[in-house]
């Protein structure tokens, strides 16, 4: 007892420093400016004066509102909601709708209605809050039913850290960290599983990042282009995966049809137009009302990441591991509450299937990118988070056998195209440019894609072959 009220004047003391020399009036118009953050220990330093001002908890619960706070502000809020304080109708009900608790925001917005109902310009942020509530609500009712089977707080400085990808999935790593010279920023770059192509953000917060690729021409990479603007929209672009077959690529954007911040999308490249399809964004559990971000999936191990920081710390986020799905499966439930918390992922262990272990994934998920340089043998295959193969004798189901070896010379061949491809996009970026000679670098770059998607797609059957031999003995 005496030890807390020891801590209660130390709290006390420390707002009242941090607020030194700043006045409540001063605080008011940094709040009316739109300077939250400033306004935000003033606030806090006259609460503990003040506790039962309900002006004063409005200004507190909205400030920590729109630094990112938004648990925090809940009890501020519905104190001054409760106190009649009219702004404080309109905020609760955007923190209701952000917690998807949607009823609740719209007694709150009812309630703003009422007391704004000769204030047109009022009436027209009203709608508009409404509007995002409803979307909202409709993607909750349309949530992916995705198992997540682990998550990890993390700083954001480091999240990386997280992704344990497999040789075969490519890698990330920070854009500053590939080129030289950048300034620091979150951003991040994916090279594939050959090493010959990258895709990484570039720009600036102000006017907004786009996404770009480059290739490999023989000790450094060029011949930038910018992704199509079916991609590159309003706002910002970032954060991309591309899957082993080279066609599908996850990236983050923050443009339209954003919940807010950060949202995960999904497209493909067509062959057939030599373009981009228009993405489609991921829906919940994947995207939220806060930042989402970094979706990566390892097809090897069969598990994949993504990032958000929803609910968290300024310096944290939270890295979620799931089991990708074959395809889209929606959550069926009547259930508004439980449709609400699958949304949000208020518990992991609700994504569970019963009777399920996830235990060897969730170690599968944690182990560290193994070199080539560092194991033995031919080659290195991993079958499951059991076995990894390093020759063709290992095998036990003769067919597997022979599908991976029908792999291995795709890989052969594929790397003889690398070879010859690199030598020609040396000599047109030497300046020998015709049309002979660029149509044979399209020519093998669509040979190299199919060869890899073939080499691909016999690894894939060579394993689940393997895997069924094991599980029949």
């Amino acid at each position: 007892m005496k030890r807390n009220r020891f801590f209660s004047i130390y709290i006390l003391l420390f707002f009242c420093l941090c607020a030194k020399g700043q006045t409540l009036d001063e605080a008011k118009s940094w709040y009316l400016e739109g300077r939250y953050a400033e306004a935000l220990p003033v606030f806090q330093a006259e609460y503990l004066n003040n506790p039962n001002n309900p002006s004063v908890n409005q200004w507190l619960g909205a400030s920590l509102y729109e630094t990112g706070r938004v648990t925090e502000a809940q009890k501020y809020l519905e104190f001054a909601s409760g106190r009649k304080i009219v702004d404080a109708y309109l905020y609760l009900g955007n923190l209701y709708a952000l917690l998807y608790r949607f009823e609740d925001a719209e007694k709150e917005f009812k309630k703003y209605q009422q007391a704004k109902r000769r204030d047109r310009e009022a009436l027209d942020v009203l709608e508009k809050k409404r509007a995002n509530a409803e979307n909202l609500q409709r993607a909750v009712n349309r949530a992916e039913d995705l198992q997540i089977i682990d998550s990890l707080v993390v700083l954001k400085s480091d999240f990386l850290s997280a992704y344990n990808l497999s040789a075969s999935s490519g890698s990330l790593m920070p854009v500053q960290e590939f080129f030289s010279g950048r300034p620091g920023t979150d951003q991040t770059l994916y090279m594939n599983e050959r090493q010959d192509k990258i895709y990484y953000s570039d720009g600036d917060a102000a006017s907004g990042t786009d996404l770009y690729t480059m290739d490999k021409l023989l000790d450094t990479f060029g011949n930038e282009k910018k992704l199509p603007s079916a991609i590159n929209k309003e706002g910002s672009q970032a954060f991309p995966f591309v899957l082993s077959d080279g066609m599908t690529l996850y990236f983050a954007s923050t443009g339209e049809p954003s919940f807010g911040g950060y949202d995960l999308f999904v497209t493909r490249y067509n062959l057939g137009s030599d373009s981009y399809l228009n993405p489609n964004q991921l829906n919940m559990p994947f995207n939220s009302p806060f930042n989402d971000y970094m979706l990566a999936i390892d097809e090897e191990k069969g598990i994949g990441w993504f990032a958000s920081d929803r609910f968290q710390s300024a310096d944290s986020v939270c890295i979620y591991t799931f089991i990708p799905n074959p395809q889209v499966q929606l959550i069926e439930s009547e259930d508004a509450d439980y449709m609400a918390r699958r949304a949000r992922i208020s518990s992991i262990a609700d994504t569970w299937k019963e009777g399920a272990n996830y235990g060897p994934l969730r170690s599968l998920a944690q182990q560290r990118r193994i070199s080539r340089e560092e194991t033995t043998g031919d080659f290195t295959f991993v079958i499951n988070d059991l076995a990894t193969y390093h020759t063709l004798s290992e095998f036990r189901n003769d067919h597997a056998r022979s599908l991976f070896s029908q792999a291995l010379g795709f890989e052969k061949q594929l790397q003889a195209i690398k070879e010859e491809l690199t030598q020609k996009r040396d000599q047109y970026a030497g300046g020998a440019t015709n049309d002979t000679l660029a149509a044979s670098i399209l020519r093998l770059e669509k040979e190299s894609e199919s060869l890899f998607r073939e080499m691909e797609r016999l690894r894939i059957q060579a394993r689940n072959e393997e895997i069924r031999t094991q599980f029949n003995q």
